[in-house]
């Protein structure tokens, strides 16, 4: 087998401390693995440039760990700058069971590199890595203020007001100014329902009906400490919202994000040549996954984050939906299919997903939710999102690879990708009720 680092090291990293085994080669050719060398380490940052100091002494060039929690990190700070680091997935570096010690897996791990056997993961670049850290720590705070509106919503529900029932937004303007009414008790139900504005103005009757319930002061008192966390929250969001603007500009060269035109119906191809699109970065990145139906402007730039604007180093669609947890598993042994159980890939990415993949299950006419009716009657609605999202991240790699804005493939893809087996299979079915049909062909006009 080819050597392919003679001059590495394996780490086992653990909360509070660090095995490492570095590999320097046998300059008498004893030991064809190399000479094994294993010493202990903490893990504060003068014990981690010890380490660094203690591995350049050997001439380490490539160094293995595997990416147990968090801990990780630290010595990826410190190693990244000196030496070539593969995190590499704990799976991958399995031991024979009943046999596993922190010394063993660093020289396991020491072994493995040594002979190319390591497929190291993908760590982005420091940028963005902290527009990663803003993004996921906003999604934390937007998934917590989702629990405090349940909250309050629990509290009307006791209360017999039915708000949500016709207001879609219940913390919307309209809203605000209903739940301050209700709280301070200065106003009755029809009074209320005159102070919705836009579309609600529709609902006015209804909304007042809603508006009457059984408010005591238990529930006055409840929904005022329950509506200070959501101010509290709201603060944090814009300015997490305000400094994510601020790094896409920064990784952009200064280009802010910016908004295309939403996605039009197909239609007749254009024989006049494109005009050339802008170089892509990461606002541009953000502006074209903006245009997929269900991507709003914060999931577009949790996308890009998670992702970066490389589409080369995924290869293919089908390795980036896996590495975002939302592609089928694949076991299978001697012939038989044991599971297809999906892989747990980013779970940060594949957590973010999920509400996009429901917002474009939601919308009317385009050809994810045609994906997602068309699997939800037969797989059930929890596989028909998955699909949605893998055909979310299919569409962001073609359109990241290509530089281009997405493209509606419309509703009736499906039937007019198989229009003839339709036609004959419908026609059977017509038949078989007894009835006759003969079948015209339609020339276009």
């Amino acid at each position: 087998m080819e050597i392919m680092f003679s001059h590495c090291a394996g780490l086992d990293v653990h909360k509070k401390r660090i095995t490492a085994c570095r590999v320097p080669p046998d300059l008498t050719g004893q030991q064809a693995d190399g000479l094994l060398e294993l010493q202990d380490f903490g893990t504060m940052t003068a014990d981690l440039l010890v380490l660094s100091d203690w591995l350049a002494a050997a001439g380490v060039t490539h160094v293995a760990m595997e990416s147990t929690g968090e801990y990780w990190k630290p010595v990826f700070n410190i190693l990244e700058e000196s030496f070539t680091v593969f995190l590499v997935n704990a799976s991958h570096g399995k031991q024979v069971p009943g046999r596993q010690t922190a010394k063993a897996d660093a020289r396991w791990l020491a072994k493995l590199m040594r002979y190319g056997l390591l497929q190291a993961s993908f760590i982005p670049p420091a940028g963005q890595r902290d527009l990663r850290d803003l993004t996921r720590y906003r999604t934390k705070l937007v998934q917590e203020r989702g629990r405090e509106v349940n909250r309050v919503q629990g509290v009307l529900e006791r209360a017999n007001i039915k708000l949500a029932a016709v207001a879609t937004n219940i913390f919307g303007v309209s809203g605000r100014a209903i739940l301050a009414a209700l709280i301070e008790g200065r106003a009755d139900p029809a009074t209320m329902a005159e102070w919705a504005k836009g579309r609600l103005r529709s609902q006015v009757p209804l909304l007042e009906e809603a508006l009457t319930g059984l408010v005591r002061d238990h529930h006055c008192r409840l929904l005022t400490i329950q509506l200070a966390p959501l101010d509290f929250l709201d603060e944090p969001i814009d300015a997490l919202s305000a400094e994510i603007t601020g790094v896409l500009t920064d990784l952009s060269g200064g280009e802010p994000p910016s908004t295309l035109a939403n996605p039009s119906p197909p239609a007749e191809p254009v024989v006049a040549p494109a005009p050339p699109q802008p170089p892509l970065t990461f606002a541009r990145a953000v502006s074209l996954l903006d245009t997929i139906p269900g991507v709003n402007q914060r999931g577009a730039e949790l996308l890009v984050a998670e992702w970066g604007i490389d589409m080369t180093r995924f290869g293919t669609a089908e390795r980036l939906s896996a590495w975002s947890g939302v592609a089928p598993g694949s076991d299978e042994s001697a012939g038989k299919q044991r599971s297809g159980t999906t892989r747990k890939g980013n779970r940060a990415l594949r957590a973010g997903l999920t509400p996009l993949a429901h917002a474009a299950a939601r919308t009317k006419g385009p050809y994810l939710s045609a994906v997602y009716h068309r699997l939800a009657a037969r797989r059930g609605k929890k596989r028909a999102i998955l699909a949605v999202a893998h055909a979310i991240v299919v569409s962001a790699f073609h359109m990241l690879s290509r530089n281009e804005p997405y493209r509606e493939l419309g509703a009736n893809y499906f039937d007019e990708h198989r229009r003839h087996q339709r036609v004959d299979r419908l026609a059977r079915r017509i038949e078989r009720l007894g009835d006759q049909v003969s079948l015209q062909p339609v020339t276009a006009a």
